[in-house]
């Protein structure tokens, strides 16, 4: 999912400045929000690249100070790759989050898929029957390509799953999967019903499932022109 990330180092005056060295602070934008912190350094204004982002001069203490900078980029920088590969929505303040140490891990999409169906399996011949088992294995395959696909990540933070989500999932099925309608839908139920063991578990506020339009229609009036889904040829490398 590509997001407009950027990180700007700046010299923070006082509304009182009259002269001297003013704190250097560094600014993180995503999508036009921002969220900033001090960098503990200060500079002369008049040593001071804007445009850079970085001290001017060869002086010793200016090569340090630069050296600073350079090592606080590459750290925010790494702090927005662990947010992507945490599969969290990336914002300003996940990012700082993340560079300060202070980001929780939450659940994600696919571990509470996998830990449902793990509960499920040991439930087998007691609560459920094999048939139901499959369906829901067959949904964690699907999802697990879909989001792949569609947002280029192996995962993604439960939290992230909303309205949109569904409907592009609802559409994925329909068209590069060509499954029927009924399929789809109870696909999607299905992960209704996961997304609202999450909202119990309080890894989420609420479930957008609730707002999920999609209805099974009278076989006899379905068109037989789709399968119900190519489910046996999945293959996850």
């Amino acid at each position: 999912m590509k997001t407009n990330f950027s990180l700007l180092f700046y010299l923070k005056k006082q509304k009182n400045y009259v002269s001297g060295n003013v704190p250097i602070y560094m600014r993180i934008t995503v999508e036009g929000n921002r969220s900033e912190m001090a960098t503990n350094r200060d500079c002369d204004p008049k040593r001071w690249n804007a445009k850079g982002s970085r001290a001017i001069g060869t002086k010793e203490e200016i090569k340090v100070l630069n050296t600073h900078l350079d090592q606080l980029q590459n750290a925010v920088y790494y702090a927005h790759q662990c947010v992507f590969d945490m599969g969290l929505p990336i914002t300003a303040d996940a990012i700082k989050s993340s560079y300060l140490g202070t980001l929780a891990n939450s659940q994600t999409l696919l571990e509470a898929v996998a830990d449902h169906n793990t509960k499920m399996e040991q439930l087998e011949g007691k609560d459920y029957v094999r048939g139901t088992l499959n369906r829901y294995k067959v949904l964690e395959t699907h999802l697990k390509i879909f989001i792949r696909l569609k947002y280029k990540m192996a995962d993604m933070d439960i939290r992230s799953v909303d309205q949109a989500f569904l409907n592009e999932f609802d559409h994925y099925l329909r068209s590069d999967k060509s499954c029927a309608n009924n399929y789809v839908v109870k696909n999607i139920k299905n992960l209704g019903k996961i997304l609202r063991i999450c909202m119990e578990n309080e890894w989420i506020d609420k479930s957008p499932f609730t707002a999920y339009k999609g209805k099974t229609k009278n076989v006899d009036n379905e068109p037989h022109k789709y399968l119900p889904c190519h489910e046996t040829k999945i293959d996850i490398i």
